[in-house]
């Protein structure tokens, strides 16, 4: 098979751990529920820590609509991980609270190493960090060194160090587009559907590292395909971390913020949404007016046909935000060589979105353009 194929040059098997790390222990790990009166009471406290802390919430779409509404409501953030990054650099605060999963949280504190990251449950992790374990990494990488080494966001800072470029869903078609023009071979990870649809968009030469995403690699086409004779007014928006068959029924592929913003901007009064659902609760916010269907999934892992939830974005709860305020718990440390490497691969991709806007133009293949990262 020719190298500038859609081949897949390395099969890591275990993105879905054992141990801590496994889904069933994340979903164990999920916090109980709150009755009204406690809630009103965490709630309470946490905004008046928020304050004597100096600290700001910053949320992932993905995360509790609960703490999506309290990061707007104290003046924080709501949006995709590489936005959380951003605003917690630029916001004044000298503490972060980052509701989202590990590698949010990293980023923070490579961009900010003067303050302080902390994360309501350092165990919320991804699917796509777990399947791309630095050291294999590097034996990977060390058999390529002609390879321009690109990783996606959702990595480990240990593999971000290793790369030449971090690339988020809004700008990597933009950015692979730029490498090929300048007759660049590539080395990617770690999700495949995504390297894929990027190849087959900018036809790029390309060896991709075999992860994927639990919740996205279970969205099913025939399950789309039935949804879809149901309503058959309604626009379908997918993430491209899904599956082929998947993404080629899509009216819109994008990230998170993209498929937000086809909804709120869109003129369909119907939308099949095929990403975690917990994006739904922001967009019924900003688009009332428009009916909002879950895509199903119905994978093996699955025990309802639509419950595509992130069990580690699930984790996080306004018990362990208030945790974080009161005892200084879930700080996130990166050692300084690992965070300096790391910082190059995501000042270089800031620095080209930044400076090289007609280039994000030409090569938003499917994507709404400027919209953020996964």
């Amino acid at each position: 098979m020719p190298e500038n194929t859609q081949s897949i040059a390395f099969d890591y098997p275990q993105q879905n751990a054992e141990g801590a790390t496994c889904t069933a222990q994340a979903w164990a790990k999920t916090p109980p529920h709150l009755s009204a009166p406690d809630k009103a009471s965490v709630i309470t406290r946490i905004k008046q820590l928020l304050v004597e802390k100096d600290a700001a919430l910053i949320a992932h779409y993905y995360v509790d609509g609960d703490i999506q509404d309290l990061a707007m409501e104290t003046g924080g953030y709501v949006a995709d991980s590489l936005e959380m990054a951003r605003f917690g650099k630029n916001h004044p605060a000298k503490n972060l609270i980052v509701a989202g999963v590990r590698f949010m949280g990293e980023s923070a504190k490579i961009l900010s190493p003067e303050k302080h990251v902390f994360m309501p449950d350092l165990d919320a992790t991804c699917s796509l960090d777990l399947g791309c374990d630095a050291t294999d990494f590097a034996a990977f990488r060390s058999l390529h060194p002609d390879r321009v080494v690109v990783v996606y966001a959702n990595t480990s800072a240990a593999v971000k160090a290793q790369a030449d470029w971090m690339v988020t869903s809004s700008c990597a078609l933009a950015i692979v587009h730029q490498l090929k023009l300048e007759g660049k071979k590539i080395l990617w990870a770690p999700d495949r559907h995504l390297g894929r649809y990027i190849q087959e968009q900018t036809g790029a030469d390309m060896l991709l590292w075999n992860g994927a995403c639990i919740v996205h690699d279970e969205f099913k086409a025939v399950e789309l395909q039935l949804l879809k004779a149901a309503h058959p007014k309604a626009k379908i928006l997918v993430h491209p971390e899904s599956p082929q068959a998947v993404v080629d029924l899509a009216d819109v592929v994008g990230s998170t913020s993209a498929m937000i913003k086809a909804v709120v901007e869109g003129s369909a009064t119907e939308y099949i949404v095929a990403t975690d659902k917990g994006i739904l609760h922001r967009m019924r916010q900003l688009a009332p007016n428009k009916k909002l269907i879950e895509a199903p999934t119905a994978g093996n892992s699955a025990t309802c046909k639509s419950c595509a939830h992130c069990p580690w974005m699930a984790m996080n709860g306004l018990q362990g935000i208030l945790a974080c305020l009161e005892n200084a718990s879930g700080e996130i440390f990166i050692k300084e060589p690992t965070r300096i490497k790391a910082l190059g691969c995501i000042e270089r991709m800031l620095d080209f979105t930044t400076n090289h806007p007609e280039l994000l133009a030409k090569a938003q293949h499917g994507f709404v353009k400027n919209i953020g990262a996964a």
